[in-house]
């Protein structure tokens, strides 16, 4: 079993900034991309940001110059630092890893509980 906690959600005013972090832990092996994904209410579940296991990132367009991921290998763990938050930025933010687990070396993909990110004018 692989567990994946988020942390670091909560109000902020639009222009303010936000750090959520992200640990995994349980049986693994090594962990391939890692990324933040988001869901405002009554839209679909978007990616915002990966990270591969090299830290070759990837953002969507609506957050590229304001949102920044990161990931520390060692410890397993993932970040998305947020600046300049905008009120369309709110929404439930969860993260995945692609992990490889030690009792199967096959990849799937394991996702936190979500933190909710709101963001007022």
């Amino acid at each position: 079993q692989v567990q994946l906690v988020e942390s670091g959600g909560g109000l902020v005013q639009a222009g303010g900034s936000l750090r959520l972090s992200c640990a995994a832990s349980g049986s693994i092996f090594s962990i391939n991309a890692m990324g933040w994904y988001r869901q405002a209410r009554g839209q679909q579940r978007e990616l915002v940001a990966s990270i591969s296991s090299v830290g070759s990132t990837n953002y969507v367009d609506s957050v590229k110059g304001r949102f920044t991921i990161s990931r520390d290998n060692a410890k397993n763990t993932v970040n998305l630092q947020m600046n300049n938050l905008k009120p369309e930025d709110t929404a439930v933010y969860y993260c995945n890893a692609d992990v490889i687990t030690t009792y199967s070396l096959k990849v799937s993909r394991s996702w936190g509980q979500g933190t909710q990110v709101t963001v007022s004018q």
